[in-house]
């Protein structure tokens, strides 16, 4: 079966680790492509076709201020990713008190 396009979904988009540092950049404010690039070691084409992505499935929002073009995180297009991995979270954190359960379970014995 044939990977799905980056561009698709948010999903796809933030399987590149790139990305997601970029997005994790812009979470506390808007930046140009420029401070994103200095910030991260990239280089300011490699930055632009990342936003590009993330723009295209809704990811960031950008908008002019004069000259400049700001990027930020769109916290609410990421909701369904968080809401995905929150499923997973629960999985494991209801392994590790069993782990935990089961270790304090172990020492008790021991300490007989």
């Amino acid at each position: 079966m044939p990977r799905a396009s980056t561009t698709s979904d948010a999903f796809n988009a933030i399987a590149e680790p790139r990305r997601r540092e970029i997005l994790d950049y812009l979470a506390p404010e808007e930046r140009a492509v420029g401070d994103v690039a200095l910030a991260l070691g990239l280089g300011q084409p490699s930055v632009s076709k990342h936003l590009q992505v993330l723009l295209g499935v809704g990811l960031v929002h950008v908008r002019r201020d004069g000259r400049r073009v700001l990027y930020r995180t769109n916290a609410d297009a990421i909701k369904p990713v968080h809401e995905w991995a929150g499923t997973f979270a629960r999985y494991w954190s209801r392994q590790l008190n069993r782990i935990k359960r089961h270790a304090e379970a172990t020492r008790t014995k021991n300490d007989r």
